[in-house]
């Protein structure tokens, strides 16, 4: 049949050119973009999957230059540090010298002072103006805000870290349950006359400080034992009292720290090797039955309860047994140690609180402050990192419990303070002054080794995981969305061949209708 208002072959042959057309169209805009995915429609589940990974690639991409940022916060805080570090050492040398005030003068002394007073300034300086982009690293500014904090119960409380989740501030709350102890050995005096001892005898004392011997004739009352051992006590730490200030009730020879680590060992040298001949038996608590308030009395009810055990010659104290929030903390002496991502916590307790299971729990306020890091892609607790940088300034560095009863810091060791060189020359006691250096040379060392070991085993090796993360993501899109070159030149020379071949189809069926004219004549 021959028609020609309708050329049903061209028909044919336009609807496969442009169907043609557009799979050429296709190849080209994928080989231009190199993407296999350019809209929805080339593959609308390809691109939801393909959309999430790269939100995921965003922020682990973020993720890593957040930790590159960390790390050189780290760094330059660090350094100053190590400055601080230096000055407090050279601080220790010269009153280590000063000391020596058989060989050193008044005016080498004032001179040494002079140098302290101008390396404690130096520190202040360092930790008003150590800053990384107008961020202020040691002037207290990333440390924690407490409130509530009650003197009676805690001394020194410094938070290492603390997670807000969904709170503008955290309460911190300690409970008692285990009293922290001295070490303790009592001594009544002779079985027949208490009070007294009942020959001449050698004493050695031996405490966490040193071991020294005393010497007593016979009918030496306790009161002079006790003098004689109070007169030792910088060289063995340990010291003595007696028993409701009387010397027929006893005495006792203590610790003056608390902790499993303070000891204390007093034996007889020489002498019968009898308890019962020579009367010096000594007596301590026993675990079951810790040292409680009052008097130890009377002796025979105690003996007999066994709470007091006969024949000892050595007692340590005991460690603080604390709750810190419902969690157990690790005590030394009347400190407490928490360390978990949620709260880590350096706390030093009164000794009533300390000594006192029955105590009403103590509490206190975090208010917020801290450094927060936020190292993964996504802004969750688990995905970031707190830590709390202290003031290095002079008035903040170095507190510790002095033996006066007062907190002790760097700046007391200027002229004119408390434990100045001449001030410690007065009393003819360094001691005080060693310890507040001491205690400013562990903190700063201590911040310095938490620093490092963020950067080492916590920024170092997020970046190392996110970067494994950012390759497996990013191979994972383009194995979804990148075209393949080869795939896509190969359809590319397909769709041109039939797009030529339509083209010459299309002219043909076109040429067709033209045969009609010939029926025509």
């Amino acid at each position: 049949m021959a028609r020609i208002n309708t050329n049903i072959p061209s028909v044919v042959a336009q609807s496969n050119l442009v169907k043609n057309q557009g799979d050429l169209n296709l190849r080209l805009e994928r080989l231009s973009t190199g993407l296999r995915i350019n809209r929805g429609a080339d593959d609308p589940a390809g691109l939801i999957i393909s959309e999430r990974l790269r939100s995921d690639i965003s922020g682990v991409e973020q993720g890593m230059k957040n930790s590159d940022r960390a790390s050189s916060v780290i760094s330059t805080t660090e350094a100053s540090l190590a400055e601080v570090n230096d000055l407090l050492n050279s601080i220790r040398s010269l009153i280590v010298e000063s000391a020596n005030t058989g060989a050193v003068s008044n005016a080498e002394r004032e001179a040494n002072q002079l140098q302290i007073d101008s390396a404690i300034e130096s520190i202040t300086r360092i930790s008003n103006t150590a800053s990384f982009g107008g961020l202020k690293l040691l002037d207290g500014s990333l440390d924690y805000r407490l409130s509530g904090v009650k003197a009676s119960a805690i001394t020194i409380a410094q938070i290492r870290n603390a997670s807000f989740v969904n709170n503008a501030s955290l309460q911190v709350e300690v409970d008692v349950i285990g009293s922290a102890q001295v070490g303790g050995l009592y001594f009544r005096g002779s079985l027949t006359q208490p009070g007294i001892l009942q020959s001449s005898m050698t004493i050695e004392v031996k405490g966490p400080d040193g071991v020294q011997v005393v010497q007593f004739q016979s009918g030496a009352t306790l009161d002079r034992v006790v003098t004689a051992v109070n007169n030792i006590t910088a060289f063995t730490g340990v010291s003595a009292e007696l028993i409701n200030n009387n010397v027929n009730s006893g005495m006792v020879f203590r610790t003056n720290d608390y902790g499993t680590d303070s000891i204390v060992s007093v034996r007889r040298l020489g002498g019968p090797k009898d308890d019962s001949a020579n009367s010096f038996r000594l007596a301590k608590f026993s675990d079951a039955a810790p040292i409680s308030s009052g008097a130890p009395f009377p002796w025979a009810a105690l003996f007999g309860a066994g709470t007091l055990i006969s024949g000892a010659t050595f007692d340590a104290g005991k460690d603080v047994s604390a709750l810190v929030n419902g969690n157990l903390a690790t005590g030394k002496g009347l400190d407490l140690t928490v360390n978990s991502p949620s709260l880590g916590v350096n706390i030093e307790l009164s000794e009533d609180f300390a000594t006192d299971p029955t105590a009403t729990p103590s509490s206190f306020t975090i208010a917020g402050g801290g450094a927060l890091f936020q190292l993964g892609p996504e802004v969750t607790a688990l995905q970031q990192s707190t830590m709390g940088i202290p003031s290095v300034a002079a008035s903040r560095l170095g507190q510790t419990l002095l033996s006066n009863g007062q907190v002790g810091v760097l700046s007391s060791l200027k002229t004119g303070q408390a434990n100045s060189l001449a001030e410690s020359v007065r009393r003819n006691d360094f001691s005080d002054a060693q310890a507040i250096l001491g205690a400013a040379i562990d903190e700063v060392t201590g911040l310095r080794g938490r620093l490092g070991a963020f950067e080492r085993n916590v920024l170092d090796t997020n970046v190392r995981s996110l970067q494994a993360q950012f390759e497996n993501l990013s191979a994972s899109d383009s194995r979804i969305r990148d075209a393949d070159f080869a795939f896509e030149t190969s359809k590319l020379t397909r769709s041109q061949i039939l797009v030529q071949a339509g083209t010459s189809t299309l002219q043909l069926a076109n040429q067709q209708s033209q045969q009609v004219l010939q029926l025509l004549g």
